[in-house]
């Protein structure tokens, strides 16, 4: 039992490393803002982002009804910055655990500041990026607002899983009633006012009219924008246009807007953002304040990184002997220490039994012999007593001989963590500044080793003895990189596989290199029976081939075989030819690392992570694979997770980035998957496979962005700002190639589930992209099939309901008008479905809205939750707007050409008007014109 509990305490954290933030008194302390390494000095940066929080800390808090503020905020430094006085060093905190990230675009095509969310509704995001342009050109005021209106727009976002209330990609729906329907623009409130506006420009001259209805939508034509008043009179929304200047509040109960078309509506089940924060645990667990500003004003801490600094501190007590933990041990330290570790970092090498030994003191990584002086130091055998305390401070010790405090270093530590006395210099260690790696073999691993690294914030892995390789070591160790958003000096996992294979059999497998990687490529082959090293065959795209003798075999009997490609490796497929020459089945496994090829492209990277490390059955859990390329999404890549249960076979499972199931949001580069396969209680682990190729792999535009504000209507003249800067779909799809990425997602822990297997007792989830829309005198619904359990199998059967109430539906479905759907059989999860049919009693005249929502019931009678709600209307637009019956071009003066022809041919018909009347008609009709605007 105690086993148990203590794998339980012990796993592997997330890939995507988690917020420092706290909530003290309704004051946000420990925020991390990190500005990218590769910046150039600007003063400017620090400075504006100082101003942006302070004046974000009272719009914040007046925002909330007196009840949150920005107390202290943390802003690292680049390394290459010139130090000041005031720059203190880092501890724990990094640039991959920031709340808060400063770098430029990929490919520069603008800079919108958006929130990269994982979650759904009332989780929290990622983090929030702004570009340095964002944050030093203040001619970008007059698109987004004012940067501490825009800072708390991204705040709600990362924070409380709140989502925007405007739509770019539906920025139009019919609202009202029969007889009395019409457009709206998707926002929140419907109270912000304004004109509906097309732009037309010929060079430098630029001229606007009203917009008109497309005769297929029925909505605004394609280039309508919605232009608001610069003065309104409604408070809310921020998360629809929080640089209008009256906009001061979320949209609450009183306000909201649940017929917008947008993700607020369509994640959090149409409530309020207000509604989501006031469930959040940030507002149970505050009061609000009485004070009108915030009762503190926002500090501000400096913090510089510096060269990094990691000491290897090794188990080698006896227990280490047991299973062939210590050439285990050795195997994958060797890994980290030829391929992982970065050029320039300070490496030293600590092994402990009851007491502790400095097997290599600190050195600077500068050359390749260097690295393998280290190699030289690692532990061959196993004896003694266990003090991980005594190992630890040996490290800080280490550590300590090159700066004066342990700030910002970081401890590997990989222990079997069968020590009984590690309690004792826990506080030591919370208080170090250092950052503490945990790797733990075996199942007897101290509790308190969880707690090592949950006070200074970073990764934890647990390696069992059951399994039948090392390859999970090996990746553990491989996940060890730097912190300090440097990826292009930062080490690449292009493969991870091991089988094993029979007597006189082949491995054989592609590894494609990509255009973005290349450097400091490694072909690593292990295998773990024979002394001699299995028959190797390894061809590159251009034909030339790597034999067992080109490899480099250890002489020390780690059953490893290593290959550096020199220089750059050819791009392109990579294959190879593995046989097992021993007289016995032996496992063999293929590990392919690389770095980037240029520092001008960033390279393809994976963050593999589960929504959560441990579990409570029957909860489900999701699988998550964020693949992309700088800070853009790559789409179309496939993506197969494999869960290895800790007994039994392994679950693979293909995560999609479609916007239904598990998956919030389509072609978002977050690739999701409900995980339900529950074999038992322990640990389970996850691995993503990753292969993208060129037909079908491209980049993406991120999501949650800030508002581009088209323009402003002030003081009766439209200003139309310039239109957002975009890249063409061709241009970004050229610069992206085939690849390959491995991720491991680490373990995770599941409890509670019941020893005599589980029974049905997951519904099909909900239905969040379903879509309807009239064809004729018929409706026609499309959606994506839910799964039997969740967005696996196939569901059983579909319940349609429809009625004239959007909120009737949401809260009242059972009540609601039913679709007879006995001729609807579901297909397997993941197939689009069609679905059509034609409405009985009811009438459908010219402004009907129909409301529709879907659930689905799996073969155990459980049933998903209610669908998003889609609406169809009947809605034929005023005639004299239709696009046939407007005019189609502007003169320059802004008269309309039909008018003009109007105009003519009255003058001709009325030939005995008086020349005088004629005159003063054209007068009146020039200036019902649209307004010319020079950009």
């Amino acid at each position: 039992m105690r086993m148990f509990k203590s794998l339980v305490l012990l796993f592997l954290v997330p890939v995507v490393r988690g917020s420092m933030v706290q909530l003290k008194n309704g004051g946000y302390e420990d925020i991390v803002i990190a500005i990218n390494p590769e910046l150039p000095e600007d003063p400017n940066i620090i400075k504006n982002i100082q101003t942006m929080v302070k004046e974000a800390s009272t719009y914040l808090f007046n925002a909330t009804k007196q009840r949150f503020f920005f107390k202290a905020v943390k802003i690292i430094i680049p390394l290459h910055w010139l130090p000041k006085p005031e720059y203190l060093s880092v501890k724990t905190e990094s640039y991959d655990k920031a709340d808060v990230i400063v770098a430029n675009p990929y490919l520069k095509y603008g800079d919108d500041p958006y929130t990269l969310q994982y979650g759904g509704c009332g989780e929290k995001g990622r983090y929030i990026h702004f570009t340095p342009d964002f944050l030093l050109n203040d001619n970008l005021y007059n698109i987004y607002g004012s940067r501490a209106k825009v800072f708390v727009h991204e705040w709600a976002h990362l924070r409380w899983g709140v989502f925007d209330e405007y739509n770019n990609d539906a920025p139009f729906y019919v609202s009202g009633n029969s007889g009395n329907a019409n457009v709206e623009a998707t926002r929140c409130s419907a109270d912000v006012t304004g004109q509906y506006i097309v732009q037309s420009c010929m060079g430098n001259s630029c001229t606007t009219r009203e917009c008109k209805y497309d005769q297929r939508t029925k909505l605004y034509e394609a280039g309508c924008k919605f232009i608001p008043y610069k003065t309104q009179i409604s408070p809310a929304s921020i998360m629809y246009m929080q640089s209008l200047p009256s906009v001061v509040e979320f949209c609450d109960q009183s306000t909201h807007n649940e017929k917008a078309t947008n993700m607020q509506n369509k994640m959090c089940n149409y409530k309020s953002t207000w509604e989501v924060i006031m469930n959040s645990t940030d507002f149970s667990n505050t009061s609000p304040i009485n004070s009108a500003s915030p009762p503190f004003e926002t500090s501000f801490s400096l913090l510089q990184t510096k060269d990094r600094v990691v000491c290897l501190v090794l188990d080698v007590s006896g227990s280490m002997g047991s299973y062939n933990r210590i050439n285990r041990l050795y195997q994958a330290a060797e890994i980290f220490l030829l391929q992982i570790i970065e050029m320039g970092s300070w490496v030293g090498i600590v092994t402990f039994e009851s007491t502790a030994q400095i097997t290599c003191n600190l050195r600077q990584i500068v050359s390749e012999n260097i690295r393998q002086d280290f190699i030289k130091c690692l532990p061959k055998s196993a004896g003694g007593g266990t003090n991980i305390c005594e190992g630890v401070r040996k490290g800080f010790e280490v550590i300590k001989q090159k700066y004066s405090n342990l700030d910002g270093s970081e401890i590997v530590l990989l222990t079997d963590g069968e020590d009984s006395g590690m309690s004792i210099c826990l506080k030591e260690v919370e208080d170090s500044g250092s950052i503490i790696h945990i790797i733990a073999l075996g199942p007897n691993a101290a509790s308190e080793l969880e707690q090592f690294s949950n006070m200074t914030g970073d990764m934890k892995f647990l390696i069992t003895d059951a399994l039948a390789h090392n390859k999970n070591l090996l990746d553990a160790f491989s996940g060890i990189s730097s912190g300090s958003g440097n990826i292009s000096e930062q080490s690449i996992q292009l493969e991870s596989t091991a089988r094993s294979v029979a007597v006189k059999k082949w491995m054989n497998g592609t590894v494609t290199v990509d255009s973005t990687v290349g450097n400091d490529t490694f072909f690593v082959v292990t295998w773990d029976q024979s002394t001699s090293p299995p028959d190797i065959l390894l061809r590159d795209p251009k034909g030339k081939e790597y034999r067992t003798s080109n490899f480099t075999v250890n002489n020390l009997n780690v059953r490893t075989a290593r290959l550096k490609i020199a220089g750059t490796a050819e791009v392109g497929d990579w294959l190879y030819w593995i046989q097992n020459n021993h007289i016995v089945s032996q496992v063999i496994s293929m590990i392919v690392t690389s770095r980037a090829a240029s520092l001008a492209v960033p390279p393809v990277t994976v963050k593999a992570h589960m929504n959560k490390d441990t579990n409570n059955f029957p909860n489900p859990m999701v699988i998550y694979a964020e693949v992309s390329q700088g800070f853009l999404p790559v789409l179309g890549a496939t993506v197969m997770a494999t869960v290895e249960p800790q007994t039994g076979s392994a679950v693979e499972l293909k995560l999609l980035d479609d916007g239904s199931g598990a998956d919030i949001t389509k072609n978002d580069g977050i690739y999701s998957k409900y995980f339900t396969s529950f074999k038992g209680n322990g640990r389970y682990n996850l691995k993503v496979h990753i292969q993208g190729r060129n037909q079908t792999v491209k980049l993406g535009r991120r999501q949650s962005r800030a508002l581009y504000v088209p323009g402003y209507i002030e003081n009766g003249e439209i200003k139309i700002n310039a239109p957002r800067p975009e890249v063409s779909d061709e241009e970004i799809q050229a610069k992206l190639g085939s690849f390959n990425r491995v991720a491991t997602g680490g373990s995770f822990v599941v409890m509670n589930v019941p020893s005599g297997g589980t029974t049905d007792v997951f519904p099909p989830c909900k239905i969040t992209d379903l879509e309807a829309q009239f064809e004729e005198d018929k409706i026609h619904l499309s959606w994506t099939a839910p799964g039997n359990d969740l967005d696996v199998g196939q569901a059983d059967r579909y319940i349609i309901k429809m009625s004239e109430s959007l909120l009737d539906l949401r809260n009242t479905f059972e009540n609601a008008t039913s679709v007879n759907t006995s001729s609807l059989v579901p297909k397997p999860a993941g197939t689009k479905e069609s679905f059509q049919f034609k409405p009985e009693n009811v009438t459908i005249e010219n402004g009907t809205i129909i409301y529709f929502a879907i659930r689905a019931i799996d073969n155990a009678s459980l049933t998903s939750e209610v669908s998003n709600v889609v609406q169809v209307a009947q809605f034929v637009p005023p005639k004299e707007s239709l696009p046939d019956t407007l005019p189609t071009e502007v003169i320059n003066n802004g008269v309309n050409v039909s008018i003009i022809v109007l105009i003519v041919t009255g003058s001709v018909i009325a030939v005995l008007i008086a020349v005088s009347i004629t005159v003063c008609i054209l007068h009146k009709k020039n200036r019902k014109g649209g307004p010319e605007l020079r950009m």
